[in-house]
């Protein structure tokens, strides 16, 4: 029998040990003690539906016995040499990897999380290219280390005061409240074209989240991302996909940038593929590879037992049609979510794509729109589901569920949601 010092005690824990940064869901939070594939347990036995996946992380679902079991296993013969040393299941990954990848995208270089693997690509984008600067969207988000926080534009992410801007220019994102999607659009592309004119001989790749997540679900017209892509080629400046939250199938396709027909320079990854286990990558072409010569290495990354999940993942996902799954879901949630929409008007927008599903709440108010947020949070914690929330006003809920989530869960989630904005907003 476990001896659970429960959430007080861990919140006690937290405020002794842990720095003042770190946050956390809830008014009266539960302690999580178990995950079984789309659900979670707390310390009292209650199960929770999980509809945000650890922010998409665990997208084959929660100890998903399947690739569970053969990360145990690996763990018994060989956890850990670095790639000093030669093992097989880090080249098997690079190979499978190469499989699936966009176009001539096949050579692949591992690290441990999503901040690592942009932060190798803009490494790599300089060595190749010989420029500095970057490009990147406003309310963006691509990571934690010195470079990626450059770039990121979310300003609550933004943890350093002193951050030098000077080799990053910031455009506007193809989204704005109150304006139509083509509008905010070609504004984005027109300030793109402006920073491309004035120093794209500078720019060594621009940073873009097919759909952003933290910013709040932002997705483009289809036309977007492959003008972009146009423009960029002009300059010689390379594209960084950061598909840290949108691959593996989240949206429907192994990588969200394929919605549009359009193959980056190099894309990062990181989250479901190991679904849970710590596991990240930058790949790229042989050609702007071939740039990266002086001596590098990540101690952890592609170690043998994260490797041999990340295979377990992809055989998971092509297994059992988990992109077509989450197509057909997201529809499903999508349909069931404008439909609420329609009977609350706090509701002002629903958008996303296969199970990545943003909905915001009065974005004419999003401090209200915030408030109103974390009840909704409240009310569906207290009912048995896990949602999530994002946003630049922190005003959206969000919707990154396990993949593996039935047709009855999102029924019940939306049932669930229901009763909760009944109470919530009257």
């Amino acid at each position: 029998m476990h001896q659970y010092i429960g959430p007080e005690g861990i919140l006690d824990k937290r405020g002794q040990y842990f720095y003042p940064c770190t946050g956390y869901f809830y008014r009266n939070p539960p302690q999580i003690v178990k995950g079984e594939m789309q659900y979670l347990y707390g310390h009292d036995g209650k199960r929770y539906t999980d509809f945000f996946a650890g922010v998409s992380v665990c997208a084959s679902g929660h100890c998903n016995p399947e690739i569970a079991a053969r990360t145990a296993e690996q763990l018994k013969s060989l956890q850990h040499t670095c790639t000093l040393y030669l093992t097989q299941p880090n080249v098997d990954l690079a190979e499978r990897l190469s499989e699936v990848l966009p176009g001539k995208l096949r050579r692949t270089f591992f690290v441990n999380s999503g901040s690592e693997a942009n932060e190798g690509a803009m490494l790599l984008a300089r060595l190749y290219t010989g420029r500095k600067g970057f490009i990147a969207l406003e309310q963006g988000l691509h990571g934690r280390t010195y470079l990626t926080m450059s770039v990121t534009g979310l300003s609550m992410w933004r943890a350093d005061p002193q951050l030098d801007a000077e080799d990053v220019a910031f455009i506007p994102r193809p989204y704005e409240y109150g304006v139509s999607p083509d509008e905010a659009a070609r504004r984005s592309i027109d300030a793109l074209k402006a920073v491309l004119a004035e120093k794209g001989d500078s720019i060594a790749a621009m940073l873009v989240e097919p759909i952003q997540g933290n910013g709040g679900i932002i997705v483009p017209p289809d036309w977007y991302f492959p003008e972009v892509k146009a423009l960029l080629e002009q300059y010689g400046v390379l594209m960084i996909d950061d598909e840290i939250q949108t691959g593996f199938g989240r949206t429907g396709e192994m990588f969200a940038m394929s919605r549009w027909g359009v193959v980056p320079d190099i894309i990062t990854m990181a989250k479901a593929l190991g679904s849970g286990i710590p596991i990240a990558a930058f790949a790229s072409t042989d050609e702007i590879a071939a740039s990266f010569t002086r001596p590098s290495a990540s101690t952890f990354g592609g170690n043998p037992v994260s490797s041999v999940t990340g295979l377990a993942v992809l055989d998971y996902i092509e297994a059992n049609h988990m992109a077509e799954h989450s197509t057909k879901l997201g529809e499903q949630l999508l349909v069931g979510l404008k439909q609420l929409a329609e009977q609350y008007t706090e509701i002002s927008d629903v958008r996303g794509a296969g199970l990545m599903i943003g909905a915001e709440l009065c974005a004419d108010d999003p401090a209200r729109g915030a408030v109103l947020v974390d009840e909704v949070l409240e009310e569906m914690k207290d009912r048995g589901f896990i949602i999530g929330k994002n946003g630049v006003g922190r005003n959206v809920l969000a919707f990154q569920p396990p993949l593996v989530i039935t047709a009855q869960d999102v029924e019940e989630m939306l049932n669930a949601l229901r009763s909760s904005l009944r109470i919530v907003l009257g």
